[in-house]
């Protein structure tokens, strides 16, 4: 079984001198590549001159996550494609126990490993953690995650478990599955694109899965930062572009409603906090979500499978329940 990390870069010229040496340390038996957005800093010829069997793909612009892998994964020929990000931290035998789940798995089609906090490596990682899900309004959270809490790793997640969405810090999936999917969705530019495609993977049968027993380490927020009022925008646009491409016809319009009056109580208090910007965001991401509403409705595929949640509302069980923990929510 062929395998490829592909790590996507963008003017991470120092991200790449930190991480990169452990991709390589850690990944005998793959081919490992940067795609690069085109970075206007030294990246690239850091790479050539300290990396010589790092292969280098040079994307025409920077295309963000999303359309940067789909122009990049075109010139990798691999059985598995490894997504990672560029200020993630690999440790010993990471990939062994993917490659294992993915021969005797046939239908296991994406798996993420842990995804620790490199700043505090007790720690989940914010983004992704011990893998994620989604609640009925499409509201994600992992476990080891939920909203702003993130759990301790005391052993609680060393598991192998059935996900609906793996995180794009440290994303695998067979090449087949991703062509077959027509790659990310390029409209998203970043944030929650792989959410998408983990759904219409899960609308096409086949499954994502979780392997506690490979640990990576994640910086978080190298690109954007998690109070960037950009982010704020990508998240809240994005969200419900998936929604509408991927929910039940059934559920359609009456989750897309709430969600609406929802990210209003959001904006609401983010103006309460003193924080107009994400108040703004959350407005500016309504209106792109509406402009792009049709085009988005007409990618639904003819099938959407039927129930793609674990908990109704995770608003209600974290700030009215008072369940912090994924465990908690059972």
């Amino acid at each position: 079984m062929k395998l490829a990390v592909v790590i996507l870069n963008w003017n991470g010229k120092n991200l790449l001198e930190q991480f990169l040496p452990s991709v390589v340390a850690f990944s005998g038996g793959a081919d490992i590549y940067v795609a690069d957005n085109a970075s206007t800093d030294d990246s690239i010829a850091f790479v050539t001159a300290n990396f010589p069997s790092v292969k280098v793909i040079s994307n025409k612009q920077n295309f963000g996550f999303a359309q940067g892998y789909n122009e990049a994964l075109q010139f990798v020929d691999a059985d598995i494609f490894a997504l990672v990000n560029s200020d993630i931290e690999v440790t010993e035998n990471w990939l062994n126990p993917i490659i294992d789940t993915f021969q005797n798995e046939p239908e296991t089609a994406i798996i993420q490993p842990k995804i620790r906090d490199y700043k505090n490596k007790e720690y989940y990682e914010y983004a992704g953690a011990a893998g994620g899900f989604i609640d009925r309004y499409g509201y994600p959270f992992c476990r080891g995650r939920i909203f702003d809490t993130i759990e301790k790793d005391s052993g609680q997640y060393d598991d192998g478990c059935e996900i609906f969405w793996a995180s794009g810090a440290c994303f695998f999936i067979r090449s087949s599955t991703y062509r077959e999917l027509a790659g990310f969705d390029a409209d998203f530019f970043a944030h929650q694109e792989e959410i998408d495609l983990c759904w219409r993977a899960f609308n096409k049968g086949h499954r994502a899965k979780y392997i506690g027993s490979s640990t990576v380490y994640h910086v978080g927020g190298a690109t954007l930062e998690q109070g960037n009022p950009r982010k704020t925008f990508l998240n809240f646009r994005n969200s419900l572009l998936m929604l509408t491409k991927n929910l039940p016809k059934s559920l359609l319009f009456q989750v897309i409603f709430m969600r609406v009056c929802l990210d209003g109580i959001a904006g609401i208090q983010f103006l309460l906090k003193g924080k107009p910007a994400h108040c703004l965001a959350i407005v500016k991401a309504h209106f792109s979500f509406y402009a792009k509403f049709s085009g988005a409705y007409k990618k639904r595929a003819a099938y959407q499978s039927g129930k793609y949640y674990r908990v109704n509302s995770i608003v209600y069980s974290y700030f009215i329940k008072k369940a912090h923990t994924y465990r908690g929510l059972f």
